[in-house]
C-alpha cells in the first residue's frame, strides 16, 4: 500500500504497460476532461466519467464514493460502472476501510491511496475483509475535493487479480478527480443560480400582481370618486376601454323579461354606437331575450335563465369569456347578434343588485379574435361588483334625498342651531361669548330682547349681558325674574307669555338663566323653540367653563410649551449623538474594511502589469524567430486574437489601475467624514471636510433619468486651521448639501448648481456660504426651519432634525451663527458664521 503527495506536473514514462502511448493518453485524457464539460448536470457527469475511465483502465469496477456530511468518517457509492462478473457498491455503507480517520485527514490533504494487492499491502484484516464484499484485489483511491472540502473519493477496484499501478495510470486518475472537483464547484454553483432564479421569478410575479392589484384599485377609485350613475357609467366603460385596450366597453340592463338596453357604452372611433342603434333598431334589445341569452347559457337552446332566476350568472361567475365568436359553438342566431355588435371577442360579467341580476358589463374586440387573460377577466369581476355597490349606492342616496326633503326645516333649525354655536365657539374672550350669543339667538328666535342673567352666591343675581331690537314698543311689563322659577312648571304653547328662559349650567352647578323676551306683545312659545334655547344654553355653560379656564390652560400653555422645546432640543441632541456615533463606526469600519483588500489589488496592479509585458514580450519573440509556427500554434493564436489581446490587455489594467485608485480616494473621503478619532475640539482643515462630503454625495450630483448633472462651483479663501469638533462639521455640510439636492431635485431649472463659498472675515471669524439655484423656501415656513422635527418635505422623507442638529451644532457648540436667505423659486443661501479659535476651556 502505498500513500501518493498529488502531482502538479505530468509524469510519463516510455516503458509504462498503460494500455495508450503518449499521444493517444493524452487525446484519451482530453476526451474524458471534454465528456466532463459537456454537461452541467453532475448526474450525467460522474456516469460518464466513471464508464470512460473504467474503459480505459480496463479495471472491473470504477466507483464514486460520497461521504456523509452528518455521520463522521462514513459513506456510500452513489456512482459506479462495473463488469457484469462483480458485485454491485452501489448504496453500501462503509466505515473502516474507506473512511478510517487516520486515512480521512491524508484525503483530505490530496494523498492517493494505492493498493496493488490487498493480502500483501493492508495489514487490518477489518479493511480486508471490508474490501473482499466487493471482490477488490488492487484499487486506487482518489480524493474528490470541492474546494478546500473533502467531498468524496474516485475508486478504481481491480477484482479479478492483483494489478501493480503504473505512475501513469495514478497520474491520470488524479487529474480526472480534479476535474471532477472543478465539476461538482461548478453543480454548486448552478444550484445557488437556480435558487436565485427562482426568488427572482418568485419577486417578479408578485411585483406583477402588485401593479394588477394597483391598476384594479386606481380603476375603482375613479369609479367611487362619484355617487353620479350617469358619471359612474361614463368613467367605468372609458376606463376599461383604455385599460384593456378594447374596441367597446358597455354596460347592460336587463328588464324583467329578460330584455334589456345598453345604458352606457364608450366605443373607439370608427365603430358603430349601439347606444343609437338600438333607438333605430329595437330588435337589438328583443334579440336579448330570443337568441342571445338563452345561447349563452346552452347553445343553441335553453330556457336555463327563466327558470333559474340567472343561473350561475346569478351567483357573480363570468357568463362567457368568447376568444373568437365564430370557434365557439355558437349558432346563426347568435352569431347575426354579435355581428350587428361589430363583434369579434368578447367577456361578459354579471353585475349583481341585491344579490339579483341587475345587468352586463361587456368588453368587446373588433378588429380581431382575442386571448383573453386572467387577470383580465379578475380586473372585470372587481369592476362589475363595484357596480352592484354603486347601484346600491345611488338608490340608498335617493332615499336619503327623500329623508332629507322632509326633515328639511329641522336641518335648517339644527344648522342655524351649529352656526350659533360655531360663533360662540370662536372665542374664549367671556364679554365677545354673551355678545355674541344674546345677538345670535335674537336672531334665530326673531325675538326683541335676550339676556343673561347670572347668580350670585346667596342666589340674588344681576344681568351679565343683554342684546335688544332697536324701536321696539313695551306693550306689556315684562315678568321679573323672581316669577319665572314659579312658572318653569308651564307647558310650551298653552299660555301667552312674554319671556322663555332656560338654565345655564356649569357642570352640575346653576350658573345662571339664557332669557328671550317678546316685549311687544306675549307670545305663544314653541316646543321647538325651547329646545333650540335649551341647547345654546348648554353650549353657553361649555363655553362660560371653557373662558374661565383659560387662564389656567394658558399658564399651563406656557410651561408645557417651555417643557416641550427642552425635550425636543434635548431629544434631537440624543438621537443625533446616537446616528453621528453610529454612522461615524459604520463609515470607518466600511472604510476599513474596504481599504485592505483595494490596498492589495492597488499594490499588484503594477507588478501583474510588468508581467502580462514580459509575457507578451516573450511572446513577440517567439514569433520573431519562428515565424513559421506548426498549425496547431496558428490556429490557436487565430482563434484567441493575440493582437487584440497585445492592445487590450495593457488598457484594461490601467482602467483596474484608474478604478482602484478611485475606490481608495473614496475611502479617504470617508474616513476624513467620519472622524472617530477627533471626538475632541482640534485645529482641522475645513476644505477637506466640505471636499471628502462632496465626495461622498457624488452620486446624487450626477445625471440621471429624469434629473440633469448638478454643478459644483467651489470658491475657497484662505482659511487657517480651524478649532471645532472635525465629525459635527462635516455633519452640517452633510446636511446642507442634502438640503440643497433636494431643493434642486424639486426645481425645474435648465443648469441647477451649487456654490461653495469660504473666507475669513475680521480677522478672527469666518464664514461658509452653500447657496444653490433651487426651489427655494417659502417665506411663511423660513422662519420655523430651525425648529426640531420641523420638515417641509412628505411624510417619511425627512426627519425634521438636519436643520435642527446643524443649529445646535453652529451656535451652542462652536459660538457661531446660522442663517438662512431664500425666495420661494429663486433658491435658497445658508451662512454660516463661527470664530476661527474656540474657547478650549
Amino acid at each position: 500500500m502505498e500513500l501518493k503527495q498529488p502531482t502538479s506536473q505530468p509524469i510519463y514514462q516510455t516503458n509504462m504497460t498503460f494500455s495508450l502511448d503518449r499521444r493517444e493518453r493524452q487525446k484519451a485524457l482530453s476526451r474524458v476532461i471534454a465528456r466532463i464539460r459537456e454537461s452541467l448536470d453532475i448526474d450525467i457527469i460522474f456516469t460518464v466519467t466513471v464508464t470512460e475511465v473504467r474503459q480505459l483502465l480496463n479495471t472491473d469496477r470504477v466507483g464514486v464514493f460520497r461521504f456523509d456530511k452528518e455521520l463522521d468518517c462514513q459513506g456510500e457509492f452513489i456512482y459506479e460502472d462495473v463488469d457484469q462478473k462483480w458485485v454491485s457498491a452501489l448504496s453500501t455503507k462503509l466505515h473502516e476501510h474507506y473512511c478510517a480517520e487516520d486515512f480521512t485527514q491524508l484525503y483530505q490533504e490530496g494523498r492517493i491511496k494505492v493498493i496493488s494487492d490487498i493480502y500483501q499491502d493492508i495489514n487490518c484484516d477489518c479493511q480486508v475483509k471490508s474490501l473482499e464484499k466487493f471482490q477488490v484485489r488492487a484499487n486506487i483511491a482518489v480524493p474528490l475535493m470541492k474546494g478546500k472540502d473533502l467531498w468524496g473519493l474516485l475508486c478504481i477496484h481491480q477484482c479479478s487479480q492483483p494489478r501493480q499501478w503504473e505512475e501513469s495510470e495514478i497520474e491520470f486518475v488524479q487529474l480526472i478527480s480534479e476535474h471532477l472537483g472543478v465539476a461538482l464547484q461548478q453543480a454548486d454553483y448552478i444550484e445557488q443560480v437556480k435558487l436565485q432564479s427562482a426568488q427572482l421569478a418568485q419577486a417578479k410575479a408578485r411585483e406583477k400582481s402588485a401593479e394588477h392589484q394597483k391598476t384594479i384599485a386606481k380603476t375603482i377609485e375613479k369609479i367611487r370618486q362619484s355617487l353620479d350613475l350617469e358619471s359612474i357609467f361614463r368613467t367605468t366603460t372609458d376606463e376599461l376601454r383604455h385599460l384593456l385596450n378594447v374596441d367597446r366597453a358597455a354596460i347592460y340592463r336587463f328588464n324583467p323579461d329578460w330584455s334589456g338596453e345598453f345604458v352606457f357604452e364608450s366605443v373607439a372611433e370608427g365603430w358603430v354606437k349601439l347606444m343609437d342603434e338600438q333607438l333605430q333598431r329595437p330588435e337589438i334589445g328583443d334579440n336579448i331575450s330570443e337568441c342571445k341569452l338563452k345561447d349563452l347559457v346552452e347553445p343553441p337552446t335553453d330556457t336555463y335563465l327563466q327558470d333559474t332566476g340567472g343561473g350561475r350568472f346569478a351567483k357573480g361567475e363570468v357568463y362567457r369569456v368568447c376568444d373568437d365568436i365564430y370557434n365557439c359553438g355558437f349558432n346563426n342566431c347568435y352569431i347575426q347578434v354579435l355581428e350587428s355588435y361589430q363583434a369579434k371577442a368578447y367577456v361578459i360579467i354579471a353585475i349583481l343588485y341585491n344579490h339579483k341580476i341587475w345587468g352586463l358589463l361587456a368588453v368587446y374586440q373588433n378588429t380581431q379574435s382575442r386571448d383573453w387573460q386572467q387577470d383580465e377577466v379578475y380586473l372585470l369581476t372587481q369592476v362589475s361588483s363595484q357596480l352592484g355597490v354603486a347601484l346600491q349606492q345611488a338608490e340608498y342616496l335617493q332615499t336619503l334625498r327623500k329623508q332629507a326633503s322632509e326633515i328639511s326645516k329641522a336641518a335648517e333649525r339644527q344648522r342655524a342651531l351649529v352656526n350659533t354655536v360655531d360663533k360662540i365657539r370662536q372665542s374664549l374672550d367671556i364679554d365677545i361669548i354673551f355678545k355674541t350669543t344674546t345677538q345670535e339667538v335674537g336672531r334665530l328666535l326673531e325675538v326683541e330682547r335676550v339676556a343673561i342673567y347670572r347668580f350670585h352666591a346667596d342666589w340674588s343675581g344681576e344681568f351679565v349681558a343683554d342684546s335688544i331690537l332697536d324701536n321696539w314698543t313695551t306693550v306689556a311689563k315684562p315678568q321679573p325674574i323672581t316669577e319665572l322659577v314659579l312658572l318653569q312648571e308651564t307647558k310650551a304653547g298653552k299660555y301667552a307669555r312674554n319671556e322663555v328662559f332656560v338654565p345655564i349650567s356649569q357642570g352640575e352647578k346653576l350658573w345662571g338663566l339664557l332669557v328671550a323676551y317678546q316685549n311687544s306683545q306675549p307670545r305663544y312659545w314653541q316646543e321647538e323653540e325651547i329646545n333650540l334655547l335649551a341647547q345654546v344654553g348648554v353650549q353657553l355653560g361649555v363655553a362660560i367653563q371653557q373662558a374661565e379656564s383659560l387662564k389656567q390652560m394658558q399658564i399651563q400653555k406656557e410651561e408645557i410649551a417651555q417643557t416641550l422645546k427642552e425635550l425636543q432640543r434635548t431629544q434631537s441632541k440624543l438621537i443625533q449623538s446616537e446616528k453621528m456615533a453610529g454612522l461615524g463606526q459604520l463609515i470607518a469600519g466600511l472604510a476599513h474594511e474596504i481599504n485592505n483588500p483595494i490596498s492589495f489589488i492597488y499594490g499588484n496592479i503594477p507588478y501583474v502589469t510588468d508581467h502580462v509585458k514580459d509575457l507578451l514580450n516573450l511572446v513577440r519573440l517567439y514569433q520573431n524567430n519562428y515565424p513559421q509556427a506548426i498549425g496547431e500554434i496558428q490556429d490557436q493564436l487565430a482563434a484567441i486574437d493575440l493582437d487584440f489581446i497585445n492592445d487590450d490587455l495593457p488598457k484594461m489594467l490601467n482602467s483596474m489601475m484608474g478604478g482602484a485608485d478611485r475606490i481608495r480616494q473614496l475611502v479617504i473621503s470617508l474616513r476624513t467624514f467620519s472622524r472617530l478619532d477627533e471626538a475632541e475640539m482640534k485645529p482641522v482643515n475645513l476644505h477637506e471636510g466640505i471636499d471628502s462630503t462632496l465626495s461622498i454625495l457624488q452620486h446624487r450630483f450626477q445625471q440621471h433619468n429624469n434629473t440633469l448633472k448638478i454643478a459644483v462651483i467651489k470658491e475657497y479663501g484662505e482659511l487657517p486651521p480651524i478649532v471645532c469638533y472635525a465629525a459635527q462639521m462635516n455633519q452640517v455640510f452633510m446636511n446642507l448639501l442634502t438640503n440643497a439636492l433636494d431643493g434642486l431635485k424639486e426645481s425645474f431649472t435648465e443648469s441647477p448648481t451649487i456654490w461653495i463659498r469660504t473666507k475669513v472675515i475680521d480677522n478672527i471669524h469666518l464664514q461658509i456660504c452653500i447657496a444653490d439655484n433651487g426651489c427655494g423656501i417659502a417665506e411663511n415656513v423660513r422662519d420655523r426651519i430651525f425648529e426640531p422635527f420641523f420638515t417641509t418635505k412628505e411624510p417619511g422623507q425627512g426627519s425634521g432634525l438636519g436643520l435642527s442638529v446643524s443649529y445646535q451644532i453652529i451656535v451652542e457648540k462652536h459660538g457661531g451663527q446660522i442663517k438662512c436667505i431664500s425666495e420661494l423659486g429663486k433658491g435658497c443661501e445658508f451662512i454660516i458664521e463661527m470664530p476661527i479659535q474656540q474657547n478650549l476651556v
